[in-house]
């Protein structure tokens, strides 16, 4: 019997402000001076109002309509919690709610939504995660077994790491790469890792509601629940993991595409067929045991069609400005500053190097979409010139 296994990724970066290195007038606030408070305001606002709330509400209704049967999991990460707090805090109210109905798992990832996993030194990354752990428990009152890390980001030593963190499961990409000939619907063990199971996302049939559902050029379109529902009835294996960004839900795929209709009658047309169950990554690895070991040295991630940290340190740019936020850690945490250690944090968005991407075609197509700069090498000089300016800052402490 398929687990249906849905997880939705929550993430809001912070933006950062046009800055030049010439002007003498900045702020003293490092906050003011780096970020895009105005920018950051609105897009989480028009995000609420396009998907959140409504998403939301709509889950809520469907949990409360099939008694248990529905079961769902997020990742809200720091930054957007940190913006639902400051701006929208219905929004954190609604994401409670649905906690509370006990059919709603919440997983555990790099607080600020980082890159940090692929540092040298691994301090920062245990810090992160820990960080991200305890505000889960703060405000919702709830741990996770399992770990999702910054985009999907995997390899074995990253699967060792998140063991060793104490992590019965972790999130991966289901890709053939990986995976060679074999289903991604199973859970597998990890070479070098002892317990660790790795649960690994359907990339077809998620990117069939998160990419497709309004390609009119798609030989499926127009993509029905019942349609899907067959789909997954017909799909071996003891999990169907369906991973996406949340904003699929209305800001990517808009409320005219039919999509929220679509996500309405999803879980009634799935339980008609007594070989399917709504299930949590948590429910998963507890009820599955690992059939096959996967083996992954160099990282995978769920990020375009390499699936590998192209996305983020494809180009000599974004390799710049990785090594760079490396480099700070040492000075950042000799001044035992917390607003300057949070500032550097926020800095690592994994979305500040995503903006400096050079790929072209489809890839860049979708780089373009979410990045605030008119190219890559605008975002770049702007990123360097406020990473330069807040090493400056540093030395000066």
């Amino acid at each position: 019997m398929p687990a249906v296994c849905m997880y939705f990724q929550v993430h809001q970066p912070v933006r950062l402000r046009r800055f030049s290195l010439y002007d003498e007038h900045q702020p003293e606030d490092l906050y003011e001076r780096y970020f895009d408070m105005e920018l950051n305001e609105k897009v989480f606002n028009k995000v609420a109002d396009k998907c959140y709330l409504p998403t939301n509400k709509l889950l809520l209704e469907l949990i409360g309509k099939h008694k248990g049967k529905f079961r769902i999991s997020y990742s809200l990460t720091g930054t957007f919690l940190e913006q639902a707090k400051k701006y929208r805090p219905e929004v954190l109210d609604s994401f409670k709610e649905l906690v509370e109905t006990g059919c709603v798992d919440l997983l555990n990832e790099t607080y600020y939504h980082s890159l940090c996993s692929l540092f040298e030194d691994k301090t920062e990354f245990l810090e992160q995660v820990r960080k991200h752990s305890e505000e889960l428990q703060e405000l919702f009152s709830m741990e996770s077994d399992v770990f999702r890390n910054t985009e999907a980001l995997f390899s074995n030593e990253i699967a060792k790491l998140a063991e060793e963190f104490g992590y019965k499961g972790i999130i991966a990409e289901g890709h053939e790469r990986v995976l060679g000939w074999r289903s991604p619907n199973y859970v597998y063990s990890v070479k070098g890792a002892k317990k660790i199971a790795a649960l690994l996302r359907n990339y077809k049939l998620s990117d069939d509601i998160s990419y497709r559902f309004s390609a009119r050029w798609w030989p499926e379109w127009p993509l029905t629940a019942d349609k899907f529902a067959r789909w997954l009835s017909a799909s071996p294996g003891q999990c169907i993991n369906l991973f996406m960004d949340y904003e699929t839900f209305g800001e990517h795929q808009w409320k005219e595409t039919g999509i929220f209709e679509f996500l309405r009658h999803l879980p009634a047309e799935a339980l008609k067929y007594d070989s399917l169950t709504f299930r949590t990554p948590d429910d998963v690895i507890s009820e599955s045991k690992p059939v096959g070991e996967i083996d992954v040295p160099y990282p995978l991630s769920w990020a375009d069609i390499e699936r590998d940290t192209s996305a983020w340190l494809g180009n000599a740019m974004q390799r710049e400005c990785f090594s760079m936020l490396q480099n700070l850690e040492k000075e950042v945490r000799e001044t035992r500053d917390e607003n300057v250690l949070h500032v550097w944090r926020l800095l690592q968005n994994s979305d500040h190097l995503y903006y400096l991407c050079t790929k072209s075609w489809a890839d860049g197509d979708v780089h373009k979409y979410f990045s605030p700069f008119p190219s890559p090498y605008d975002g770049f000089i702007n990123y360097m010139n406020i990473l330069q300016d807040f090493r400056k800052v540093v030395e000066k402490m």
